[in-house]
């Protein structure tokens, strides 16, 4: 029955829900002799009213049929045991404790909801990082077992609960160094009074969220516990940063680098490699390392991004300063030439 098609049977029969037997039976009565087929011929309104009302009452009249639909609601048919509106049978010794079940629009929600599959009423929708879950066909619509980032786990910080998740899931941050993001690394944790070892896969980056399975807060309709979200954080580090997928690092270079090129040394996350530098480059120009940046989940890597820093020596030597000077006085390239003509 869709909860469209529910039917108030304690309005049907014009009584509250407070109701004693007695009040349902006298008014139940009323109503059957009111609209009885005998005392209207012909009137088909009259005779489905007097079918509406027989059935308000075989249901309020019955002391397990009326206890089950108090309870129950729209679906009190389907923890009777009868099959329908996509609830499936079997379900009358099932106690749920006076849990309001009008706010499920189907037997799918609810089970979705009571085992922390999805949020709440109108369930249909995954959960971030979940797996939207049919209880008819039993399956998930997401991978099972460790599935990269969704699947694994380490150290973390305070615990909430995450958006759009279930009341037994929790989430909290992890901190990793950045090398231990980059080659996967293995972290035993300290769950209250359970600890555990989790196993952290290469690559994980900033804002990842790593999913554990079963180890969340306790659901307290069926004693199952939900997953455990960490979301990663990593430590700065001196040379290396993140832009989008990248890496990127600046790497300064002397004036005569810069002006006549050069190959350089240039660290990188799994060595130092070398690196042609083009003769007139400039400040704040990248140059590409490819295939040298961070792991991804499909066991490639991304690039690194090399930008150029011009680096003035501060300190020179007599040999030195006098080479600088006869390149000033022997220069013919002006790099303010274009400023002349900015006005206002």
């Amino acid at each position: 029955m869709a909860a469209t098609d529910f039917k108030d049977y304690y309005a049907i029969l014009g009584v509250s829900k407070t109701a004693s037997v007695d009040e349902i039976k006298k008014a139940f009565r009323k109503l059957a002799r009111k609209y009885h087929p005998d005392m209207n011929p012909g009137n088909a309104q009259a005779e489905a009213k007097f079918k509406e009302v027989s059935e308000a009452y075989e249901v309020l009249g019955d002391t397990d049929k009326r206890k089950k639909y108090d309870q129950f609601g729209q679906y009190w048919r389907q923890a009777d045991g009868a099959p329908g509106a996509g609830w499936p049978p079997g379900g009358g010794n099932v106690d749920f404790g006076g849990f309001d079940f009008s706010q499920f629009s189907s037997f799918d929600d609810f089970i979705n909801a009571l085992l922390g599959r999805a949020g709440g009423p109108g369930a249909g929708r995954a959960r971030p990082g979940g797996a939207n879950y049919n209880y008819r066909n039993a399956r998930s619509t997401s991978p099972s077992g460790f599935g990269g980032f969704e699947d694994f786990a380490s150290g973390f910080g305070g615990d909430r609960t995450p958006a759009g998740g279930t009341s037994a899931d929790r989430e909290s941050s992890i901190t990793l160094t950045l090398s231990e993001a980059f080659q996967g690394t293995q972290k035993r944790l300290n769950l209250g009074t359970e600890a555990i070892e989790v196993r952290i896969p290469a690559g994980a980056k900033p804002g990842t969220r790593i999913r554990v399975r079963g180890k969340g807060l306790v659901n307290s309709y069926n004693q199952q516990r939900g997953d455990l979200y960490l979301k990663v954080e990593i430590q700065p580090h001196s040379f290396f940063q993140f832009e989008g997928d990248n890496l990127v690092c600046e790497v300064p270079v002397a004036p005569d680098e810069a002006v006549l090129g050069a190959t350089i040394e240039i660290p990188t996350p799994d060595g130092t490699v070398k690196m042609n530098v083009p003769a007139g480059i400039r400040s704040g120009q990248t140059l590409r390392l490819r295939g040298k940046g961070w792991k991804t989940a499909k066991g490639d890597r991304t690039d690194q991004l090399v930008r150029i820093a011009i680096a003035a020596p501060k300190d020179l030597n007599p040999t030195e300063k006098d080479l600088y000077e006869k390149i000033r006085n022997a220069r013919h390239y002006n790099p303010r030439s274009h400023l002349q003509s900015v006005r206002l």
